[in-house]
């Protein structure tokens, strides 16, 4: 028989596509043996190609589905009822160390002439998307508790409330100049109502922020699970790859969105520690700036400066060092593509200074007032991914070194940051 130039081709370019592929492809005959598999399904189950080329499948499954395995097959060839074939679903694998591990599995049949079929098995590895379950299972319980806590403080004021006014009520009682009395316990009771509507401004502020920062990262996995369930045909790859790339984004931004609430209850309990020490400005710098380099837009760039080079500092260096990451991490948020962002190390006032300047979108001046409120979102910013608490925790921790912060900003020209020690 002739072959044709074009089906020689088309043949490399599959076995191309079958040995690139991330998922993994197992093909098994009739028999349950393993007649062929490619680099990635190996990999998964930590065996070579060869090693597992001739064996029976069921090799790869734990108890009981491996004992029953042989016998499925066989009652479906025989005319039985197909469980998983032209199926999905999630399962367990067995690895060649004995380890399991959470897979999704989609099988077909191929019928290569009227006597022999073959089994195509498709894994996904879904070991990723679990560490995200439970991360957002551990993000829930903290969410959980910081509401129990605020509920108590709640609960507390209201019981201050009830107390201040069963003791006035006494006192009117006891005293002649009752006007002075009612006027005095009616500022008292202002005050608690302002605080109580302090709290349930910052509720729904909170509870607007968590609506969209966790709702839309976890929609966008979602889908893009779905979407990658659907593009099952080898010749979806480049699909499958950009839904997968979009789940790693989202859980980045999910990671972020716990390490502000991690950094929030840490700051507001005044739980972490200040180990001081001396070190060089310029060596804080440098690591600061390559700790950034990944966060950069397209063509931005952070230029450093030292007004007095080899100048030393004493303070606790890890939490300078997350206070610059978080301010120079809103300059790349909010700065365009291409520009530069500027951290000067410099003597302001007799005192050391850092400061951090970007030509971004700048804050409107009715907003500045209230940068420093947990979760406080700009209005030009809503728009933009954040939780409104990096700036807030900012001020804490420099706080707790008798720092300073300083702030000016015009709203679509840029903004300037100064720390002061």
């Amino acid at each position: 028989m002739k072959h044709n130039p074009q089906d020689n081709e088309a043949t490399s370019r599959l076995k191309a596509i079958f040995n690139t592929m991330i998922d993994g492809i197992i093909i098994i005959n009739e028999k349950g043996t393993i007649d062929a598999l490619n680099p990635s399904a190996a990999r998964l189950f930590g065996y070579t190609i060869e090693e597992l080329r001739g064996q029976n499948v069921n090799v790869l499954m734990p108890s009981p589905h491996r004992e029953g395995h042989d016998t499925y097959l066989q009652n479906y060839l025989s005319g039985g009822e197909a469980k998983i074939i032209g199926k999905g679903r999630e399962v367990e694998g067995k690895r060649k160390d004995g380890s399991l591990f959470p897979m999704r599995l989609a099988v077909g049949e191929v019928h290569m002439d009227k006597v022999h079929r073959y089994f195509t098995g498709i894994i996904h590895d879904l070991s990723e998307m679990k560490k995200v379950e439970d991360s957002l299972r551990v993000m829930n319980q903290g969410l959980e508790k910081m509401v129990e806590k605020r509920t108590i403080k709640l609960t507390e004021a209201i019981n201050k409330l009830l107390e201040i006014n069963q003791k006035y009520e006494d006192e009117i009682e006891q005293r002649k100049d009752t006007e002075l009395i009612l006027k005095e316990h009616q500022a008292k009771l202002m005050e608690m109502l302002e605080k109580q509507k302090e709290l349930n401004d910052l509720k729904s502020r909170f509870v607007s922020m968590a609506s969209h920062e966790f709702r839309t990262p976890l929609s966008t996995i979602l889908s893009s699970i779905a979407l990658i369930a659907r593009y099952g045909d080898l010749s979806d790859f480049d699909k499958q790859q950009k839904h997968i790339d979009r789940i790693k984004t989202s859980v980045k931004h999910l990671n972020s969105i716990l390490s502000d609430f991690l950094s929030l209850s840490r700051v507001e309990e005044s739980s972490f520690k200040i180990n001081l020490e001396t070190f060089q400005i310029a060596e804080l710098l440098q690591e600061v700036n390559m700790d950034m380099v990944g966060s950069l837009k397209k063509g931005q760039r952070i230029i450093m400066e030292e007004e007095e080079p080899g100048k030393q500092m004493h303070s606790d260096k890890r939490i300078l060092k997350a206070v610059l990451f978080n301010l120079l991490s809103n300059s790349i948020k909010y700065s365009d593509e291409g520009s530069e962002i500027k951290c000067r190390s410099v003597q302001l006032e007799g005192r050391n200074a850092l400061e951090i300047i970007d030509k971004g979108i700048g804050i409107p001046l009715e907003d500045q007032k209230h940068l420093f409120t947990r979760f406080f979102r700009a209005s030009n910013a809503i728009n933009i991914k954040g939780t409104g608490l990096g700036l807030y925790i900012v001020k804490k921790y420099l706080e707790a070194l008798d720092g300073e912060l300083k702030m000016e900003s015009e709203f679509g020209k840029g903004s300037t940051f100064t720390i002061l020690f």
